[in-house]
C-alpha cells in the first residue's frame, strides 16, 4: 500500500506593496520636513523601484508652490473641503499604505485636527513619522494628538525618548511603536581641506551650524564663545548655513540674522562670522558639511526630539558639540560627541577649543561616530521603513463615523422628567444638572408635548403627567392681545417678551395640531382643539420659511385623519404654495433648496412639502420634498459614509460651505422624520437607509466615532472640534426621543411589509 502524500503548510504570501500616499510637507517649500519628506520618497524609490510614491503636500498659508510631478494633491492648511478632497482621492486610489509627515503647525484646524478629516474618511492603514512628541500638550494638542496615536497603524519615531514618551505620557503599547533613526546621506569619510578651498573659507578651521535661521537655535551662544576660540584658535571660522526661517522672515524680514552680525561685531568678532544665507539642496549641504571640522547644534529646547541636521553631521563623520536636547543627548552618548550646557558660551569654547587643540582625539571621534551611524543611511532606513508598511497594511479599520448597527434603545421618560419642573420643561443642562439660569423656552415645550404622544405604549400617569404640564406651558405662551405665542420664560416664571420668533409660533402650531391628532387623551385633545381655533386665524401672516413648514406639518397630520377640513385644508394649502414656490424660483436659477443658506431643523422643509403634497394629493408638491430631500442628504454625508448634520457654524453662509461642527442632535431627528415620510410616498429603501444613517450618528456613526446617546434615552447636546459636548439639554434629549421613536415606527413599517410579501 502506497504511504500517503505529504501533506504541505502552503504559507500566504500576500502581494507586495505598489503604492504608497506620503503626506507633508514637501520641495520646493523650504522647511526641514520638507526636505525629509522628499528624501523618504527617493529611498523609498531606491529600495522598490517598482513601488509608486505619491505625495499629497501642504501648502501653508498665503503661499503657492510649483510642485514636481509626483506630488498629485495640494492641501491648502486652512482648507477643510481640501483635505476632504483628499480624502476622496484616497479613496478612490487604495494606496496600500498612508505614510503621514506629523510635526506641530503643518496641519491646519485647533492642533492640526484638519488632518483627522481625511484620516478619519478612509479605512486605509497609516504609519505616522513624528517629529516631535509632546510631553506637556495643551488641552487642544492632547486632544487631537490622541485622535491620531489611534488611528495610526504604526507609529516612527526617531530616538528612544520617543518611544518612552509615547508609553509613558501618552499609554501606546510598545508594538505600535518603531525607532527608525532619522536618515542620512550615504557618503565617504574625507578630508575637509579640498572643500574648505571649493568654498572660499581655505585655511581656516570651520566651525559649522546648519538649518534655518530661528532664535531657538542658539546662535548667539557659539557667538559669545568666539572670542575666546579665536584668542586661542585664531584661524577659526564660525560658519551659520540657512536662510532665515519663513515664518521669522514674515514676522520681522532680516532683523534676526542682522542682530546676529551686529553682536559679532560688537564682540570683536564679526570677521569671524559668516552667514550664510541660502537654502541649499542635498548635495550642497554635504559639501559644507565635508568642509567642517566641527558641528555645532548649539539649540535651546531640550525637547527636541530629532535634528536632521545632527543625523547628516553625524553619519559624514563630523566631530560634534552640542547642547543635550533629546536627540543630542541620545545620538552622542558613550563618547560619540561632546555636550556642553544650554546657553553655556564658556562651556562651548572649552570643548570647541580642546578639539581643535587635539587633531587626534578630532580625528578619533569622527571614526567612531561614523562608524556608529552607519545604520542610519538612507537605504538602511528605506528597508526599515518598508518593513513597517508591510505590516501596517494589514491592519485596515474601518472609517470613523461609517454605517454601523444602532445600540439597544427605546424611548424612556427618565431624561425628560429630569429636566421638567411644575412649570415645563427647563431649556439647558449643565452636564446632567438643569440649568435654571437660562429658564424654559416654547420650542423645547412643544416639541416635549409632541413626544408626548408619539412614545409607543399606553399614556400611563407620568407621561399623561408630563404632556398636561407641556399642554400647559403652550396654553400660557399664547398672547391672544398679540396673536402670537411667547417664547422665553425666566426661571422665575416672568415671559421675557410680548411675542417670540415666527420658527417658535410654528412650532407651537405644530404642537397642537399633534396633540389633536395623536394625542391618546380626550381631554388633550378637546383642549388642543379649542387652542387651535384661536390660533389658526394668526398663521396666515407668518411669512418665515422654517415656521411654515413647522405649521404645514401640524396640519399635514390633521388632514390625513379628516380634521376641520374647510379651514385647515385651505391654510394647508396656501403654506404649502409658498414653500414650493421658493424651490421653483430657486431651481429656475439651478440651486437646489429653500433658501439661499441652511440653518437649523433643515429637512423638516423638504418633509413639509412631502407630507402636506400627499395629503392634499398635490404630485408635484411631492416631487419637489423629495428633490429637495435627496440633495440634502448627499449635502449631509461625511466622506466615510457617516450622517453630517449641518453644522452649526455654517448658519447663514452659502449653500457649499461645509464645515464639521457644532453637529447638534435635532438635525438627525428631523432628517429621520423626512426619511420617514419619504419612504411613506415612494416605497423606495433608499429612504430607510438614510434614515438609519442618521440615526446611526447618535450611536457613533459620525465625525468623531462617538455615541452622542446613550442606551437610557439621554443625549449630548452634539459633536465639537473638542469632541461631546457633555451638557445634556432638553432640544437634544427630545431630539433623540423623537428619532428613537421615528426609528421604531420604521422597523415595524418594514416588518409588517416584510410579513405582507411573505403572506403574499
Amino acid at each position: 500500500m502506497a504511504p500517503p502524500p505529504t501533506l504541505r503548510l502552503i504559507e500566504f504570501q500576500p502581494q507586495p506593496i505598489s503604492t504608497i500616499a506620503l503626506i507633508g510637507n514637501y520641495p520646493p517649500r523650504r522647511c526641514g520636513i520638507a526636505t525629509f519628506t522628499a528624501d523618504v520618497r527617493e529611498a523609498l524609490l531606491g529600495a522598490r523601484p517598482d513601488l509608486t510614491c505619491e505625495v499629497y503636500a501642504m501648502v501653508d498659508e498665503g503661499n503657492a508652490y510649483a510642485f514636481p510631478e509626483e506630488v498629485c494633491c495640494e492641501i491648502r492648511q486652512q482648507q477643510p473641503d481640501d483635505y476632504r478632497a483628499a480624502a476622496a482621492r484616497l479613496a478612490r486610489t487604495q494606496p496600500d499604505a498612508i505614510c503621514v509627515e506629523h510635526e506641530f503647525g503643518i496641519y491646519g484646524g485647533p492642533a492640526g485636527e484638519y488632518l483627522m478629516l481625511m484620516l478619519d474618511a478612509v479605512d486605509l492603514p497609516v504609519v505616522t513619522t513624528l517629529h516631535t512628541v509632546l510631553e506637556q500638550p495643551n488641552r487642544d494638542q492632547k486632544r487631537v494628538f490622541s485622535r491620531l496615536l489611534a488611528r495610526s497603524s504604526r507609529l516612527v519615531v526617531m530616538a528612544e525618548r520617543g518611544r518612552q514618551i509615547l508609553r509613558d505620557v501618552w499609554g501606546v503599547a510598545d508594538d505600535k511603536i518603531v525607532v527608525i533613526a532619522h536618515g542620512a546621506p550615504d557618503r565617504a569619510l574625507l578630508d575637509p581641506e579640498p572643500f574648505k578651498e571649493a568654498l572660499g573659507v581655505a585655511g581656516h578651521e570651520v566651525l559649522l551650524t546648519f538649518g534655518l535661521l530661528s532664535p531657538n537655535k542658539g546662535i548667539e551662544t557659539v557667538i559669545r564663545a568666539l572670542p575666546a576660540i579665536i584668542k586661542a584658535r585664531p584661524t577659526a571660522l564660525y560658519l551659520v548655513l540657512g536662510a532665515t526661517h519663513p515664518h521669522v522672515f514674515a514676522q520681522e524680514g532680516g532683523r534676526y540674522r542682522e542682530s546676529l552680525q551686529a553682536l559679532a561685531d560688537s564682540l570683536g568678532v564679526g570677521d569671524r562670522l559668516r552667514l550664510v544665507d541660502a537654502y541649499t539642496d542635498t548635495s550642497q549641504l554635504v559639501d559644507y558639511l565635508h568642509a567642517a571640522d566641527i558641528y555645532v547644534t548649539p539649540y535651546l529646547n531640550v525637547a527636541q526630539i530629532t535634528s536632521g541636521t545632527l543625523s547628516y553631521a553625524a553619519a559624514l563623520g563630523k566631530p560634534i558639540v552640542s547642547t543635550p536636547y533629546w536627540h543630542a543627548e541620545e545620538l552622542l552618548s558613550g563618547g560619540l560627541g561632546r555636550l556642553a550646557p544650554f546657553g553655556d558660551s564658556e562651556a562651548f569654547s572649552a570643548e570647541i577649543i580642546a578639539l581643535l587643540d587635539d587633531p587626534e582625539a578630532r580625528r578619533a571621534l569622527s571614526e567612531r561616530i561614523y562608524d556608529a551611524s552607519r545604520h542610519t543611511v538612507w537605504s538602511g532606513y528605506a528597508d526599515r521603513k518598508l518593513k513597517v508598511i508591510d505590516a501596517a497594511r494589514t491592519l485596515r479599520r474601518p472609517a470613523v463615523g461609517a454605517p454601523r448597527g444602532p445600540a439597544p434603545c427605546s424611548p424612556s421618560l427618565e431624561a425628560l422628567s429630569r429636566l421638567t419642573d411644575s412649570c415645563g420643561i427647563i431649556q439647558h443642562s449643565l452636564f446632567d444638572i438643569p440649568d435654571r439660569r437660562h429658564g424654559y423656552c416654547l420650542d423645547d415645550n412643544a416639541r416635549a408635548l409632541i413626544l408626548m404622544h408619539r412614545l409607543p405604549g399606553g399614556l400611563g400617569p407620568e407621561r399623561r403627567r408630563l404632556a398636561t404640564l407641556y399642554a400647559a406651558f403652550v396654553q400660557d405662551a399664547w398672547n391672544p392681545d398679540k396673536g402670537r405665542f411667547r417664547n422665553f420664560m425666566s426661571y422665575e416664571r416672568r415671559w421675557l417678551e410680548t411675542y417670540g420668533s415666527e420658527d417658535s409660533n410654528g412650532r407651537a402650531a405644530m404642537s397642537i395640531a399633534a396633540s389633536m391628532a395623536e394625542s391618546q387623551d380626550p381631554a388633550h385633545r378637546l383642549w388642543a382643539r379649542s387652542l387651535m381655533g384661536e390660533v389658526l386665524p394668526h398663521l396666515d401672516s407668518i411669512q418665515a420659511p422654517r415656521a411654515n413648514a413647522f405649521i404645514l406639518l401640524g396640519l399635514a397630520g390633521l388632514l390625513k385623519l379628516g380634521w376641520e377640513r374647510g379651514p385647515v385644508t385651505k391654510m394647508a394649502a396656501a403654506k404649502l404654495k409658498r414653500l414650493c414656490d421658493l424651490l421653483t424660483v430657486r431651481a429656475r436659477k439651478g440651486l437646489p433648496w429653500f433658501e439661499a443658506t441652511l440653518s437649523y431643523d433643515n429637512a423638516r422643509l423638504a418633509e413639509a412639502v412631502i407630507r402636506a403634497g400627499a395629503a392634499l394629493g398635490d404630485a408635484r408638491a411631492v416631487s419637489q420634498g423629495l428633490k429637495a430631500l435627496d440633495w440634502l442628504c448627499r449635502r449631509q454625508t461625511g466622506l466615510g459614509g457617516h450622517f453630517l448634520p449641518v453644522a452649526t457654524t455654517d448658519f447663514g453662509l452659502p449653500l457649499d460651505s461645509s464645515s464639521l461642527f457644532d453637529q447638534q442632535p435635532l438635525e438627525a431627528a428631523a432628517t429621520i422624520d423626512a426619511c420617514e415620510a419619504a419612504f411613506a410616498v415612494t416605497s423606495d429603501p433608499r429612504w430607510i437607509a438614510e434614515a438609519e444613517r442618521a440615526y446611526g450618528w447618535y450611536h457613533g456613526a459620525n465625525s468623531l466615532g462617538v455615541s452622542v446617546a446613550t442606551p437610557d434615552g439621554e443625549c449630548y447636546d452634539g459633536l465639537t472640534w473638542s469632541g461631546i459636548n457633555h451638557n445634556k439639554g432638553a432640544e437634544s434629549v427630545v431630539s433623540f426621543q423623537l428619532a428613537t421613536c421615528a426609528n421604531a415606527r420604521l422597523r415595524l413599517t418594514i416588518s409588517e411589509s416584510s410579513k405582507t410579501v411573505a403572506d403574499r
